[in-house]
Formats: C-alpha cells, structure tokens, sequence
C-alpha cells in the first residue's frame, strides 16, 4: 500500500466553502468524462439542523468541485430506512433545493432492481443486494455526517455505505445471530460492515462535521456543531481520522478495525493536511454503555434491539411522555419492550418492531408493527389500550348504576 494517504481537515463557520478548502488541498481525482454519484446521508425526514443528514450546502459544494474537474454526470442518491419516503427526505433536509439549482438528479436507489456482489472471505454475509446504480456510475463518494452510534461507536463513510444496499437488505444486517463468529467487543453488525467494505467500497469520501450528532446517534443523539470537513480518496483513512478528531480511538471501533486488518491499512501511512490535527480535535459525547430509559412511569425492556427501533422509541418518548398520564392512571407504568431477545414483564407490554412479533404472540401483549414503526403508531397503540380499558370502566359504572349498586 501507499506510504502515503492523504486526508485534508478543513474548519469553518461556512459548510459550502469550508468543504471546498478540504478539497482543494488534495490531488484533483481523475473523473473527467465519468458519471460521479454523491451519497450523502438522507436516511430520516430530518432538517439537517439535527445533525442526521448531511448539510446540503456540503452537497452543494461537491457538485461544483466534481463538475469543476471536468465530470460529465454528477447524481446524488440514497436508499434511507424502511419507512422514509425518499422525495420527502430530500426536501426536508434541504438536499433538494441545491441540487434542483444545479439541476442534478436526485435518485431513489430502491426504485431499480438489485444485483448481487459475492463477498470472498466473508465472515457473516457472504452475498448482498445492492442498488443497480452502484454499476451505473464510475466514481463513488461517500457523504456521511459525523456521528456516534448507539451500536457500531461511529458512523462514518464506511457505515454510510448501507444506503447502498437494496431495500430490506439493511434490516438484515441487524438480525445477524451468529456468537461464535465473534470476538470480544465485537458485535454481528461490525462484521456485517467489514464484509461488505471489501466490495462496497466508495472511491472518496466527504465527511460533514459540520454539523454532527453525539450522544445517542445515528437519529436519537444532540447536534454536534464541530465545523469540520474531512475529505480523502481513501474512506478507511477518512473514517481514521474522523474518529480521532471526534475524540475516540479508532482502533477500539470494531468495524474499522476489522476493516484495517482486511484492507492492510497502516494508521501510520495517512498523512493529514493540516500536519497537526491534534489541535482540532472535537470530543464527542460517546453513546452510553448501557441504553437507559429515564421517564417516569416508562419501563423499557431492551435487547439485541436495532438503532432504527431504538431511535422510533426514543422519538416516541420524547414527543408523548407528557401526554401519557391518563395512560399511566389507568395501568401505573407503560412497559415498553424492543429488540428480538426481548421480553415482556407483564400482558400489558407494548412491542416495538417486527422482531418482537414471536414474543409478543407468547405473551398476549400488544405489538406495533414496522421495521421500524413510526412514532405515531406507538402512540396509537397507547391511545387504543387506554380507550378499551375507559370503555370497559364505563360499561362497568353503567352495569352497576342500572343494577343499583
């Protein structure tokens, strides 16, 4: 491999032109006369002001640069979670505004049929579905947003590379059971991230830490304003290095260094422009290490669960909690169960997602289906439970009143 790796660090206040300094500090990539496609992340109907889609003004900036070095086709594509509807999202988060000004297709990567990339040496996915489109054009990039992961510690240019991945394709990652292909502090997914970075590999990556995502991420954390872009024809070494500068050692993230090892990646190779990063380095709040529930009258039962029904369940919390007191007269707690292991702790458990089917079958409890559901279909199911124990009550009253009780 190469001795060296370069990576550009750029900070400003200006996402547009910040990111066209980390550009413009590396060699121009030959794309002159290709088809050039953008991934940013758009995998949630969020405004990019919550740190979990990509700024659009980055995309902006990456349309102009990859034209201005001669592209004959820039697209921009992504194939979010089930239940994001992809128009939608585009617009939501801005994307859609910049890229009909610089009149550049906006591709739903679902609405093509799949191929099939075989994987060599896997560990845990030997075959994947992926968007046609990833055939369709010549040069790759990856766009994520500087985020922690609730699972995988970061998502970055590697993990981004999901939104390539054929529908459904992305929920099976997270129903991997297979222990004894682990190692410690290794989970399921980050080997599922590792096998498929052997063949779905982007060409360059663009990452937005502009504005970021701590916490609870990739959809449940707090917006990180770190002003950051890190750009480099290397998506390892960018997702390096990003990881440093977010305050995290790289190789205690296990998909990266599953990935390091594979791809032969010598940390000491890359080579940063600014020679110094050190002095940017922006910590990020970690992930916890055990998911809690911190709401009165809320009980959560959680295991082997996914980040999409995690962060449907946080949103569902964040947005009802306070409406749920005439739920909690009537019952005392809300139990909550999410993820395929878990488990009911009473018939009055609500289930989370299509993983908690089987269980909640077993338990006579009440499942909101969806992979994920929405937020508002949890409240439904609240509001439905609490409405068929006020009629009972009621029905009861008036039995009694008639019978002179």
């Amino acid at each position: 491999m190469s001795t060296s790796i370069k990576v550009s660090i750029a900070r400003g206040k200006d996402p547009y032109y910040t990111t066209l300094k980390a550009l413009e500090n590396l060699t121009p990539p030959q794309v002159k006369g290709l088809r050039v496609l953008l991934k940013p992340n758009v995998s949630r109907m969020l405004p990019y002001s919550r740190g979990a889609t990509t700024h659009p003004q980055v995309v902006a900036a990456a349309i102009d640069y990859f034209r201005s070095c001669g592209a004959a086709e820039v697209a921009v594509g992504e194939s979010p979670i089930t239940g994001v509807r992809v128009p939608e999202a585009y617009e939501i988060c801005g994307i859609k505004e910049v890229a009909a000004a610089r009149k550049v297709p906006l591709l739903d990567f679902d609405a093509q049929p799949y191929q099939i990339l075989k994987i060599k040496g896997a560990r845990v996915v030997d075959q994947i579905k992926v968007t046609w489109f990833w055939w369709e054009y010549d040069f790759v990039v990856s766009m994520p947003v500087m985020k922690t992961h609730m699972h995988t510690d970061v998502s970055l240019a590697l993990k981004n590379m999901k939104g390539m991945l054929w529908r459904r394709q992305k929920v099976m990652f997270h129903q991997i059971h297979v222990p004894e292909s682990r190692k410690a502090g290794e989970k399921e997914l980050d080997l599922a991230i590792s096998d498929m970075a052997s063949v779905l590999f982007p060409h360059m990556a663009i990452i937005d830490g502009s504005i970021g995502m701590e916490g609870l991420g990739p959809g449940a954390g707090q917006p990180k304003g770190a002003g950051l872009i890190v750009a480099g024809r290397n998506a390892l070494a960018a997702d390096w290095i990003s990881t440093r500068l977010m305050g995290i050692d790289p190789e205690g993230v296990a998909h990266l260094r599953l990935t390091k090892e594979r791809r032969g990646l010598l940390p000491e190779d890359i080579r940063c422009i600014p020679r110094d990063p050190q002095r940017l380095v922006t910590p990020f709040s970690r992930p916890p290490s055990k998911i809690s529930f911190r709401y009165p009258g809320v009980r959560v039962t959680e295991k082997e669960s996914c980040s999409a029904c995690l962060n449907t369940l946080y949103l569902f919390l964040e947005r009802y909690h306070h409406r749920l007191k005439p739920y909690l007269d009537l019952f005392g707690t809300l139990n909550l169960a999410v993820g395929k292991a878990a488990e009911p702790v009473s018939k009055e458990t609500i289930f989370i997602g299509n993983c908690c089917g089987p269980q909640a079958g077993l338990c006579q409890g009440t499942l909101v289906a969806g992979c994920p559901p929405t937020d508002g279909q949890i409240w439904v199911k609240v509001q439905e439970k609490q409405d068929q124990v006020d009629r009972t009550l009621r029905n009861l009253r008036k039995t009694k009143a008639e019978k002179g009780y």
